[in-house]
């Protein structure tokens, strides 16, 4: 089968629409079934007109919305007396530092060069969407009431999280965990989904967008290549900094290619992608170029399917531009949620549906940091896999966390994150 088949039809209870590529469900042998709208097919498979399912995503969340559950978590939340909250994954905390507390008192372990502390998880065990900033909804006078209802929901989405404990392990020790393995090859990402990588860039200043398209793209398309034996291509398609200290303007401009500055952390349990999104984005990047900063793609939808038939894999690269003091970025190991459903976030635009993903906790996720990761040091995670068969990792999720052992004055992370696809 192509790695994308036409749809021509969808649900009987839609609207009658036009054909539309679609990618084909898709999970891991031996994974369950996400939990996804739709029963996981992409809501590309609801194009209305060429709106990639764009009307059809606003519509469920609406309606998941009036269905009153994800209001009665927040309600139970609320209304749960002072102390730890009792939950299908343990018990978890509303405040990092109540979390944090529960970690003291129980002398929870961690191994060398490790730490214990809370991370932030959903315990809302069902689809969620939010609606992105530059939608057209957020503009227009006559949807004023429904944009109200929708921004209620984005703030209600950060109200059905609670932190749990967590031990971190050193990524650099990966060996002793795993005897054999080293953490800087490719098979740690096989088998976890992280690795690590190492870089003497040339970039000179990363919040120059121009520049870091021009100078450190290349140079991380070619970290990839050499990192990866058998891979053919690498495409870094763009790029986010995170600097919480920025004084400069943070605004990103999508025009000229500059994301901007993240003030904030992703402070949640997540991955960028999933099995749908994985291949839609792909394919948005192959053949309509769509919000790429890197090298121009112009592939037709024949070539991009033979591209794609073949394994191609997305990598998330991060290099501090100094050494990090505080808010470390971590990532979890895909053997300890290989079988783990994920949950699926709808991020709606006015012409796509992406998809991310969040995972409820469980006790035994097997998470990595980079203590004082430096300059030199490129962490590198994986958000997709096009390989189902088990063998191989598919993703992992991450987040960024507070280090309770920093010093007070400890600096904020500084560093770049960039996106990237690699073809075999």
């Amino acid at each position: 089968m192509s790695q994308l088949e036409i749809v021509d039809e969808r649900p009987a209870d839609r609207n009658e629409v036009r054909s539309a590529y679609v990618p084909p469900l898709q999970y891991t042998q031996g994974q369950p079934p996400p939990i996804a709208a739709n029963g996981g097919l992409s809501y590309m498979a609801l194009d209305r007109d060429g709106d990639a399912g764009t009307a059809a995503a606003l519509e469920d969340a609406l309606a998941l919305i009036a269905e009153g559950e994800s209001q009665r978590v927040i309600d139970m939340i609320d209304n749960a007396p002072p102390g730890p909250i009792e939950t299908r994954s343990g018990l978890g905390f509303r405040k990092f530092t109540e979390c944090m507390d529960e970690i003291r008192a129980n002398a929870l372990a961690a191994p060398d060069g490790g730490l214990a502390l809370p991370l932030r998880y959903t315990i809302h065990e069902r689809p969620t969407y939010s609606v992105v900033t530059s939608h057209a909804i957020w503009r227009d006078p006559a949807r004023a009431e429904v944009a109200a209802i929708l921004r209620k929901n984005e703030t209600d989405n950060l109200r059905r999280d609670l932190y749990f404990p967590q031990v971190m392990r050193d990524a650099r020790r990966i060996g002793d965990y795993y005897p054999g393995l080293s953490p800087e090859s490719p098979q740690c990402m096989d088998r976890l989904g992280v690795s690590l990588a190492h870089l003497e860039s040339r970039c000179s200043n990363f919040y120059d967008s121009a520049e870091v398209e021009r100078v450190y793209y290349p140079e991380i398309e070619k970290l990839l290549l050499e990192f990866f034996p058998g891979a053919s291509d690498a495409l870094v398609y763009n790029h986010d900094v995170f600097n919480k200290d920025y004084t400069g303007d943070p605004r990103e401009d999508q025009d000229n290619k500059n994301p901007g500055v993240n003030l904030q952390y992703a402070n949640i349990v997540h991955n960028d992608l999933n099995d749908n999104s994985g291949r839609v984005r792909c394919r948005e990047l192959l053949t309509r170029n769509l919000r790429n900063f890197g090298r121009t793609q112009h592939y037709t939808e024949q070539e991009a399917d033979a591209k794609m038939s073949r394994r191609f894999m997305s990598i998330n690269l991060a290099k501090p531009m100094e050494t990090v003091e505080q808010y470390p970025f971590v990532l979890c190991a895909w053997p300890s949620f290989a079988d783990q459903p994920y949950i699926t976030n709808y991020r709606i635009y006015d012409d796509r549906v992406g998809e991310t993903t969040r995972f409820t906790c469980r006790p035994d996720h097997e998470w990595y940091w980079f203590p004082q990761q430096t300059p030199t040091e490129v962490s590198m995670l994986k958000c997709y896999d096009s390989l189902t068969d088990g063998s191989v990792s598919r993703w992992s999720f991450h987040t960024a966390s507070v280090d309770p052992t920093a010093p007070a004055d400890a600096r904020c992370r500084k560093n770049v994150v960039v996106r990237s696809f690699v073809f075999f």
